[in-house]
C-alpha cells in the first residue's frame, strides 16, 4: 500500500531548494533523512537541520507513516 507524506520546508530552507513543500508517494518505510535524500537529491541536508512531523520535534532517524506532514527547519541561532 502507497504511503502519501507531506513535505514543507521553512526559512532559509525554502530558498535553499527552491520551492516550500513537496508530496511524495512510495511504497516502503522511510525515515525523515531519506524524505530529504528523495526530495532534494541534488543538496545535502544541512548540518543541524531540525524536523518535525505532525509539528512534533523528531529525530531524522524517524519512520513516517501514511498521511505524515514532515517539516524542516534551518538551526536556530540567537543573537
Amino acid at each position: 500500500m502507497p504511503v502519501a507524506i507531506k513535505i514543507r520546508y521553512f526559512a532559509s530552507l525554502k530558498e535553499t531548494v527552491g520551492r516550500e513543500s513537496d508530496c511524495l508517494e512510495f511504497e516502503q518505510k522511510k525515515t525523515v533523512a531519506e524524505l530529504w535524500a528523495i526530495a532534494v537529491p541534488t543538496r545535502e541536508m544541512p548540518a543541524n537541520t531540525l524536523a518535525a512531523v505532525n509539528m512534533e520535534y523528531v529525530a531524522l532517524e524517524h519512520q513516517v507513516v501514511d498521511g505524515d506532514e514532515v517539516a524542516f527547519f534551518p538551526p536556530v541561532t540567537g543573537g
